[in-house]
C-alpha cells in the first residue's frame, strides 16, 4: 500500500508542473497583462510600467516563471484586490464552509444513490427502476442554481421549514475552533449551534447533491446489471451460496469500482457547483467568494482558486486509487 501511495504521488508531480506552466502562460496572456488586470482598464502606461517593475514582469519569462513557481511552493498566492488580505488567509477562512457543504452533499448522493441504483438493477423493468432512471435524467438536466432557487422558494420562503441564507442564525454560531460549524458545536458542547448549522446545510446540500446523485444512481445501476451477468455470479448462485454473500462479496463489491471513480470526480466537481449554490443561499464559503472575485476581476483569487481546485482533484485521485486497492487488491500490483 505504501509503495502504491509513493508511486501515485510521484506521478502527480509532472501533472502539477504542467498545470503551473499553463496557468503562468494564461496570466501573461491576459489583455493588457497582469498589471492592467490589477490596476483596471483606465490605468496609464506609466502606472502599468511601475507595476511591471514592482512585480518583476519586466524580467525574462523563465525568471518570471521561476518566481511564480517559488511563490506557489511558499503558499504565497498574493493579495486579494477586494479585501486587501492574503489570498491564502481568505481561502483558509472560507474553506471549511465549502468542505462542510460538499461533504454533506456527496454523502447524500452516496447514501441515497448506491442503494437506489442497486435496487433499480435488481428490479429491472419495475416501477422503481423506471422511477429512478427518470428521476436521474431530471436531476442531470436541471441546473444546480435553478434547483436551488426552487428549493429556496418553496421550503424557505413559502413553507418556512428551512433558513433561506447563511451558515447559522445570528447569535447561534458556535465558538470557532476548526471553522467547521457543525463540528465546532459538538466539540464545545454547543449542540444547539450544531443543529442550527445542520438546519442551514440541508437545502443547499440537497441542491448541490442533485447531479452527483443522478450520476451515481445511473452508474450503480449499469454496473450492477453488468456484474449480474458475469459467470462468477452465476457460479456462486449455483453453488447455493446465501443471497447476502453473493450480493455483498460478488455483485456489489465488483460493481463499486466504476462507482468509486465517479464519486471521486463528482466530489471535485462539487466545488465548481458550490459557486452557484453558495451564491443562491448566501453561504459564506469559497464558492460565494469566487463569484464576487469574478465580478471584481480579482485575479490573484482566481489564480489561487484554480490551483486549489487542481490540488483537490490530485488528492481525490489519490484517495480513489487507495479505495481501488482496498476494494480490489489486484490493483496494487499495477
Amino acid at each position: 500500500m505504501l509503495r502504491l501511495v509513493v508511486r501515485r504521488l510521484l506521478q502527480l508531480i509532472p501533472t502539477l508542473l504542467g498545470l503551473s506552466v499553463l496557468l503562468f502562460l494564461w496570466l501573461n496572456r491576459l489583455p493588457g497583462g497582469p498589471a492592467s488586470a490589477i490596476l483596471g482598464e483606465r490605468a496609464t502606461e506609466a502606472e502599468v510600467a511601475r507595476i511591471n517593475r514592482a512585480l518583476g514582469l519586466d524580467q525574462p519569462v523563465y525568471i518570471q516563471y521561476w518566481r511564480f513557481l517559488k511563490r506557489i511552493f511558499e503558499l504565497d498566492l498574493g493579495t486579494s484586490t477586494q479585501t486587501g488580505q492574503p489570498v491564502w488567509d481568505e481561502f483558509a477562512t472560507r474553506f471549511p464552509a465549502t468542505v462542510e457543504l460538499s461533504v454533506v452533499a456527496i454523502l447524500i448522493a452516496i447514501v441515497v444513490g448506491i442503494p437506489l441504483g442497486y435496487l433499480a438493477a435488481k428490479r429491472r423493468g419495475g416501477w422503481l427502476d423506471v422511477a429512478s432512471v427518470s428521476g436521474s435524467l431530471i436531476g442531470i438536466c436541471i441546473p444546480v442554481f435553478f434547483l436551488a432557487l426552487i428549493l429556496k422558494g418553496i421550503f424557505a420562503v413559502q413553507l418556512h421549514w428551512f433558513p433561506s441564507y447563511g451558515r447559522f442564525t445570528t447569535g447561534m454560531d458556535a465558538t470557532d475552533v476548526t471553522g467547521f460549524a457543525v463540528l465546532d458545536g459538538l466539540l464545545t458542547g454547543e449542540f444547539d449551534a450544531s443543529l442550527d448549522a445542520v438546519h442551514h446545510l440541508i437545502l443547499p446540500a440537497i441542491a448541490l447533491s442533485s447531479i452527483p446523485l443522478a450520476v451515481i444512481v445511473r452508474m450503480t445501476r449499469a454496473s450492477v446489471l453488468e456484474v449480474l451477468g458475469e459467470d462468477y455470479v452465476r457460479t456462486a448462485e449455483s453453488k447455493g451460496l446465501e443471497k447476502r454473500t453473493v450480493r455483498g462479496r460478488h455483485v456489489l463489491r465488483n460493481a463499486l469500482l466504476p462507482v468509486v471513480t465517479a464519486v471521486g470526480l463528482l466530489t471535485g466537481s462539487l466545488l465548481s457547483g458550490a459557486v452557484l449554490t453558495e451564491s443562491v443561499f448566501s453561504f459564506n464559503g469559497i464558492g460565494n467568494f469566487i463569484r464576487t472575485s469574478i465580478d471584481a476581476r480579482d485575479y490573484p483569487v482566481l489564480v489561487g482558486f484554480i490551483l486549489f481546485i487542481a490540488m483537490v482533484y490530485v488528492l481525490i485521485n489519490l484517495l480513489v486509487d487507495l479505495a481501488y486497492s482496498i476494494i480490489d487488491p489486484r490493483v496494487r500490483v499495477h
